[in-house]
C-alpha cells in the first residue's frame, strides 16, 4: 500500500454517529489542504451520502454483482462529493444472502490491487467501519493492514462503551499476533447523559487511551443532514464546525498510538456505577 497514503479507521457501535463524525472531518480535512477519501465499510451504506448532497451511491458490492471484480468495477464505485472528495460505499451482500462483512474484504482488495490511493494523490484515507461486533468481514481493515490507526467512537452509554471495548480488545489481539495495529484514541460522542465526559474519560484511562476529543450533541448536525450535507459544509461558521475542524487537526498532528488494555465486562458496569443516573 502507498506508504504516503495515512489510512484511519473510525470504529464504532452502529447508530452512534461515526458516520456523522467520519464525513465531518473528512470534509474539514478537504478544507484544510488535503486530499481525503472516504471508504464507507457498512452494508447500510450510508456514509458518504452527506458528502455526496444527501445521494446514496451504487456500492462496490452492487457493481461487482453486475459486471465483476475489475478496475472498471472499481472506477464506476468511485463518486466525487463536496469540495472533490472521492466517496466509496463497500456495500454488502443481497439481505439475507451471505456475509455482511465479505463486501467490505471484496472493496479493499479492489482498492489495493488497483492502486486507487496512488492513482487518485489521496493524502489520507478514512474507513467508517461498523463496530458493533468486530466480526472477520469488519475486521478486514485492521487484520489486511489497510487501515493501522484506529479511532474509537463511543457515548458514556454501556453499550457503547461495551462495543467500544471489543473493538480495543480485538487491536490488542491483532497486535499481539504481530501486525502494526494501533488505537491512536478515542473520540466522544456525547449524548447528554448524566457525567458523560466525566465516564468517557474514566473508560480511556482505564484502557490506557487518550480521549482526543469530546463531539458535544447540536441541532446543526441534524439540520445539515436533512439538507443532505456536513456541518462543515453547511454551517462553517458553527461552533459545531470548528469542532470537528479542531478534531481534523488534532487527526493531522496525532502520532501517538497504543495497544490498549481492554476492560472485563464488570468493569464497564462498575465505572457506569460510579456515576448513577438520578431517577425521579
Amino acid at each position: 500500500m502507498n506508504s504516503l497514503t495515512r489510512q484511519i479507521a473510525i470504529y464504532g457501535k452502529g447508530g452512534i454517529g461515526k458516520s456523522t463524525i467520519s464525513s465531518n472531518i473528512t470534509a474539514a480535512l478537504s478544507c484544510l489542504g488535503k486530499k481525503p477519501a472516504q471508504i464507507g465499510c457498512d452494508p447500510k451504506a450510508d456514509s458518504v451520502n452527506t458528502l455526496m448532497g444527501g445521494d446514496f451511491i451504487e456500492t462496490i458490492s452492487e457493481i461487482t454483482r453486475k459486471y465483476g471484480s475489475s478496475e472498471e468495477s472499481l472506477n464506476r464505485a468511485i463518486c466525487r462529493g463536496f469540495n472533490d472528495i472521492l466517496c466509496v460505499e463497500s456495500g454488502g451482500p443481497i439481505p439475507g444472502q451471505g456475509c455482511a462483512g465479505r463486501g467490505v474484504l471484496v472493496a479493499l482488495d479492489l482498492i489495493r490491487k488497483y492502486r486507487f490511493f496512488e492513482k487518485n494523490n489521496i493524502d489520507i484515507a478514512v474507513y467508517d467501519v461498523l463496530g458493533d461486533i468486530v466480526c472477520g468481514g469488519f475486521a478486514q481493515p485492521i487484520r489486511h493492514s489497510y487501515a493501522e490507526e484506529v479511532y474509537i467512537v463511543t457515548s458514556g452509554e454501556y453499550m457503547s462503551l461495551y462495543a467500544a471495548n471489543n473493538i480495543a480488545s480485538s487491536i490488542k489481539l491483532f497486535a499481539g499476533q504481530g501486525l502494526n495495529v494501533r488505537l491512536a484514541g478515542i473520540i466522544g460522542n456525547l449524548r447528554n447523559v448524566k457525567d458523560e465526559e466525566e465516564i468517557i474519560g474514566e473508560f480511556a484511562r482505564k484502557l490506557q487511551i487518550p480521549v482526543i476529543q469530546p463531539v458535544p450533541r447540536s441541532d446543526y448536525v441534524q439540520a445539515a443532514e436533512l439538507q443532505g450535507k456536513t456541518v462543515v459544509e453547511a454551517y462553517p461558521g458553527s461552533r459545531q464546525a470548528e469542532v470537528y475542524f479542531e478534531l481534523a487537526h488534532k487527526i493531522i498532528d496525532n502520532r501517538r498510538q497504543f495497544i490498549p488494555q481492554p476492560l472485563y465486562r464488570q468493569e464497564i458496569i462498575d465505572l457506569l456505577n460510579i456515576y448513577p443516573e438520578k431517577v425521579s
